[in-house]
């Protein structure tokens, strides 16, 4: 077991398909499962789970993780709480493969807020791939007609999944503000507490409304799957496979969800895959990789992410 988890076969495309399966089930249990609710218990068990093994490190480095308290506030507001409820609303109206894909333009939105946020200028290089990778994204969410986009009939399920993007985008820039002498697995498990913390009153205003998580067999293994794989064990595979292939080669593997995704929704949801799915995706693609794979500055090895 040892060996395999040095093993970059096996860590790098696990993440991407863990959370093509967590857009799978936003998408199967829509109307089920309640967004708030559902986040709220997929970072509580997460952090549960890992609690027990970082609570020393917690300690130890409470002084300085207190110190950037608004670097972990932001965080957890933006790559761990607005991201997946954003995601899980507009799978309501929205395919698991679209929202694949759509969501494959992360790699591509992060060096647009380093600009925005560090003044870290793209190339003309990557400013090109961003442009593709944007014409991948308007092609999907025009279905294929880019007429659609001048009569503004954009369903408000994309806008959402982009949105959420962007909210994951300025959550990986802001890990740069994070403390240099926190090892990142107590960072991170420090960062689930703020998203726990500010998802409580809004799964309470659901609980409220009468949207309550089932107690039923899909219900409780959707959580557990998520919880564990999608939010941990995708997580701890990631970071992984930053340090062993680095971040350049391990971003590129993000990619690989709209691919998991919209088989399994062809063979498990019976969602189509249309030919404006295959182009946006070669677009995306291809964006990506002229954006990042020829000669780009690898990204800090520190990056942590988990849709």
């Amino acid at each position: 077991m040892g060996h395999l988890w040095r093993t970059p076969a096996l860590t790098l495309p696990l993440p991407p398909l863990f959370w093509a399966g967590n857009l799978l089930i936003g998408r199967a249990f829509a109307r089920q499962l309640p967004p708030f609710g559902l986040t709220w218990m997929r970072w509580s068990l997460a952090l549960a789970i890992l609690l027990p093994f970082v609570a020393p490190g917690l300690w130890r480095h409470r002084h300085a993780l207190l110190a950037r308290w608004w670097v972990l506030a932001a965080c957890g507001l933006t790559g761990f709480a607005g991201y997946p409820v954003l995601n899980y609303i507009a799978l309501h109206t929205t395919p698991a493969a679209t929202a694949a894909v759509l969501n494959s333009t992360l790699p591509l939105m992060v060096p647009v807020f380093a600009w925005i946020i560090a003044g870290e200028r793209p190339s003309p290089r990557v400013g090109i791939g961003i442009g593709i990778s944007l014409l991948g994204v308007l092609v999907i969410v025009s279905q294929g007609d880019l007429a659609r986009l001048t009569s503004l009939r954009i369903g408000a399920g994309e806008i959402l999944v982009l949105a959420a993007v962007a909210s994951y985008a300025l959550y990986s820039v802001l890990l740069r503000f994070a403390p240099a002498t926190v090892p990142p697995l107590v960072f991170l498990a420090a960062t689930f507490v703020p998203a726990v913390a500010v998802l409580t009153p809004l799964w309470a205003w659901e609980l409220a409304q009468g949207r309550t998580l089932p107690l039923q067999p899909y219900a409780i293994a959707s959580v557990l799957f998520i919880g564990i794989f999608a939010s941990l064990v995708a997580n701890l595979l990631w970071n992984r496979s930053v340090a062993m292939v680095g971040s350049t080669i391990t971003g590129a593997s993000f990619h690989l969800m709209a691919i998991y995704s919209a088989t399994l929704a062809f063979i498990l949801l019976g969602e189509p895959i249309h030919r404006f799915h295959v182009v946006g995706i070669a677009l995306v693609l291809t964006g990506f990789a002229l954006a990042t794979l020829p000669g780009r500055r690898a990204a800090p090895s520190r990056t942590v992410a988990g849709a």
